[in-house]
């Protein structure tokens, strides 16, 4: 999932300042994810899964209300059909915010879990685990369709 990441940076790093910001963002969510499983069941584990929520629910609100934004707008501007495709991929998009939601909703505060809670967190971080990486290959197919593919006419 981090060379994926790497990746689309490299493919789409400094095309625009929202979206170099967006996927610097993308970057530090995925590595606090990687290590998530290796806390120990105490504060600490608390504390990063804290810490992820609050850098998720950053991440979901900057594609929502940002990125796709300037992207859709970008495919308006330009009507070529690429805002159809673009906006084609939003539904498929909110299944994994859906998701996002819900485990920030039932594991931003692990205090003293219980060994079901912590089953619960296992099974529902790989379910987010998922969730995210097809996510992430449909953020970047929304990048490419709006943002891309246009690139040449807007510096040409």
């Amino acid at each position: 999932m981090l060379e994926k990441c790497r990746s689309a940076k490299e493919r789409w790093g400094g095309v625009s300042e929202i979206i170099d910001t967006w996927l610097e963002e993308r970057q530090t969510l995925i590595s606090i994810f990687v290590h998530l499983p290796e806390q120990h069941i105490n504060e600490e584990l608390n504390n990063k899964v804290q810490s992820f929520c609050q850098v998720l629910m950053d991440y979901l609100s900057s594609g929502h209300f940002e990125v796709y934004e300037q992207l859709l707008r970008e495919g308006s501007d330009f009507d070529d059909g690429s805002l159809e495709e673009g906006q084609s991929l939003l539904p498929k998009i909110q299944v994994s915010t859906d998701i996002a939601l819900d485990f920030n909703d039932d594991f931003s505060n692990l205090l003293n879990p219980t060994v079901q809670q912590i089953r619960e967190f296992s099974l529902s971080l790989s379910k987010l685990g998922e969730a995210l990486e097809e996510r992430f290959e449909l953020e970047d197919q929304m990048i490419a369709v709006l943002h891309t593919s246009h690139k040449e006419l807007v510096e040409g």
